[in-house]
C-alpha cells in the first residue's frame, strides 16, 4: 500500500506537472471506482487545478469553485504519467485524468478493486474523508501517547490505525518500531514513557528519510515503481536477512494477508515472537529465542 512518503512524492510531482492546468476530463474505466454522484463527474471537467493536498494516504486534487477530487490508492492503486490522451490500461485501468500536458492514469494492480475516486464540494465535505489521526510531522509526544493509550492494541495495529496516526501503513510501521527498538507486539496500554519518546522521535525521522530517498529516486520524473519493499529498509520485507544494526536474522509474523517484520536482537530482547501459522505446524519445535533459532 502506498504510504505517506509515496503519497508526498506523488503530490509533489503532480503539482510540478499539472498544477495550474485545466482538468479537461476524467475518463472512468469501470463503474466501481467512482463512489460519489453529487457533484457529478462533468462538474470537475474544465476546472483549473489550484493545488494538491494529502489526507492520510489519500491524494486530493484541489480545483476551482471549491471542488475536490479524492483519489484513494488503497493497496494496489497506482498513478502513471503518460502522453496526452493516453488510452486506459486494459483490465487494470480505473480512470484517466486528461490535462493539456499529459494524462494521469489511475490503475489497480490487484483484483480486489478497492481503490476509489470521490468528488466533493467544500471543505466540510472534504473533512469527512479525514480519519482524524495525528499528523506524524506535527504531533507532540503527548499527542502520540494519548493516541497509543486510547485503546488497548498491539503497537503495530495502533501505528497503522488512521484514526490514531495519519499516513502510516505496515511497511513504515515496521521501520519505525525497529528504529525505536520496540516490539511490534507490545501492548499500547503498557508502553513506557521512554518507549513512547523513542517512537515519537523515530516516526518523523523514518518518514522524512524515506520522503528524501524517494524524491531523489524520482527526480524530475514520476513515481513508476511504488512498492512497500526497498533494499535499503532495515527490516520490512527482510525475513531471514541480517539486521543492519545488530546482525540478528530478521523475523516475521504472518497473519491473513499481512506480515510484520522485526529484529529480535533490537526489539524483543532476543525472543522470537509466535507466528500463528508456523507455530501451529512446528508446535514444540518452534524456536522461542535467537539461540534456539541457531
Amino acid at each position: 500500500m502506498p504510504e505517506l512518503p509515496d503519497v508526498v512524492v506523488y503530490i509533489e510531482r503532480l503539482q510540478a506537472l499539472v498544477g495550474g492546468q485545466v482538468l479537461q476530463r476524467i475518463r472512468v474505466g469501470g463503474p466501481s471506482v467512482l463512489r460519489t454522484y453529487d457533484p457529478p463527474l462533468p462538474a470537475v471537467e474544465g476546472k483549473t487545478v489550484t493545488g494538491f493536498r494529502r489526507i492520510g494516504k489519500r491524494i486530493v486534487f484541489e480545483l476551482e469553485d471549491d471542488l475536490f477530487v479524492i483519489v484513494h490508492l488503497m493497496i494496489s492503486g497506482r498513478l502513471r504519467w503518460r502522453k496526452p490522451d493516453a488510452p486506459l490500461v486494459r483490465k487494470r485501468g480505473l480512470a484517466a485524468f486528461d490535462f493539456p500536458a499529459g494524462t494521469v492514469l489511475f490503475t489497480e494492480e490487484g483484483t480486489s478493486k478497492r481503490a476509489s475516486i470521490h468528488i466533493v464540494r467544500g471543505e466540510e465535505a472534504l473533512a469527512d474523508h479525514d480519519r482524524g489521526g495525528y499528523e506524524p510531522f506535527d504531533m507532540t509526544v503527548e499527542q502520540m501517547a494519548e493516541a497509543l493509550h486510547r485503546e488497548r492494541h498491539t503497537l503495530k495495529r495502533s501505528l497503522t490505525d488512521a484514526r490514531l496516526i495519519s499516513g502510516v501503513g505496515g511497511a513504515y510501521a515496521d521501520e519505525i518500531m525497529h528504529r525505536a527498538k520496540v516490539s511490534p507486539m507490545a501492548r499500547t496500554d503498557r508502553l513506557t514513557d521512554e518507549e513512547i519518546t523513542r517512537l515519537h522521535a523515530a516516526t518523523p525521522d523514518v518518514l522524512a528519510e524515506w520522503v528524501e530517498r524517494l524524491r531523489a529516486e524520482v527526480g524530475d520524473g514520476f513515481p513508476e515503481k511504488v512498492t512497500a519493499f526497498h533494499p535499503e529498509m532495515a527490516v520490512h520485507g527482510k525475513f531471514g536477512q541480517p539486521c543492519p544494526v545488530c546482525g540478528s536474522p530478521v523475523q516475521r509474523i504472518v497473519y491473513a494477508s499481512n506480515e510484520t517484520n522485526y529484529c529480535p536482537g533490537c526489539q524483543t530482547g532476543g525472543r522470537i515472537l509466535a507466528d500463528r501459522a508456523l507455530s501451529r505446524i512446528l508446535r514444540d519445535d518452534f524456536p522461542r529465542t535467537l539461540e534456539e533459532l541457531e
